[in-house]
């Protein structure tokens, strides 16, 4: 049999959150946690709705027409994200990634923009006007075009050697790391992508489909859930 040639990716952000629900209960001024603990509950502890879960319902019946039965999965570390691929995709295994992880925010997690305006006012302006810049303060901290920018290319150039023997990846991730993979994926500027997000951000649980053919990868539709 002649090895496989061509790949699927479903890129997918994670079904609906709790703080994607409830943004107000995460961003308290002032914020009552220090910045390791704020970014600790948003990786380990936020989880998903109701509304998250029926979601994935969806993209179970909707993965399962649009890729076949099982794809590898990859999630990142975040708890939502490894929540929305054991609910959408049960019984596959599944390989977490840092790779895939959120944009870390370092001592800005869950900070409101007031606050991280006052307490590190030397950022202000990159964060207000160059976000794709913006090097959060703290341990960690890392900017949308430089260390999540990076990531993605490394979690892609994984995905080229799977190309042989698997049809379809799915890739669960967060809305930061989707406009970086994104900007790979499609060849366009990270800045068209941010102000494009700030019209509209990828919904949750949205898939954007891929295709590898030779060496490189073409944008192949999509789907939204209705819930």
């Amino acid at each position: 049999m002649a090895p496989r040639t061509e790949l699927t990716l479903a890129l997918i952000r994670h079904a609906e959150s709790t703080e994607n629900a409830t943004k107000p209960t995460f961003y308290n001024d002032p914020r009552p946690w220090t910045g390791t603990a704020a970014h600790a509950l948003s990786r380990d502890l936020v989880g998903l709705t109701p509304r998250g879960f029926e979601q994935c319902l969806w993209l179970r019946r909707t993965l399962t027409e649009l890729l076949g039965p099982a794809p590898a999965v990859r999630t990142s570390l975040y708890r939502r994200a490894r929540d929305t691929a054991a609910a959408a995709l049960p019984g596959l295994p599944s390989e977490a990634t840092a790779a895939l992880n959120e944009q870390h925010y370092g001592d800005a997690t869950y900070m409101t923009k007031r606050e991280l305006f006052t307490t590190y006012p030397d950022g202000a302006d990159d964060r207000r006007l160059r976000k794709h810049l913006w090097v959060p303060p703290g341990e960690g901290g890392e900017s949308l075009a430089g260390g999540v920018l990076h990531r993605a290319n490394t979690f892609l150039t994984t995905l080229r050697p799977l190309a042989p023997t698997a049809a379809a990846v799915v890739a669960i991730t967060h809305h930061t790391a989707i406009l970086a993979l994104r900007t790979l994926l499609e060849e366009r500027p990270v800045t068209e992508l941010v102000d494009e997000a700030r019209r509209r951000k990828t919904p949750n649980a949205a898939i954007l489909l891929y295709r590898l053919r030779g060496d490189r990868f073409e944008p192949a539709g999509g789907a939204e859930p209705d819930c």
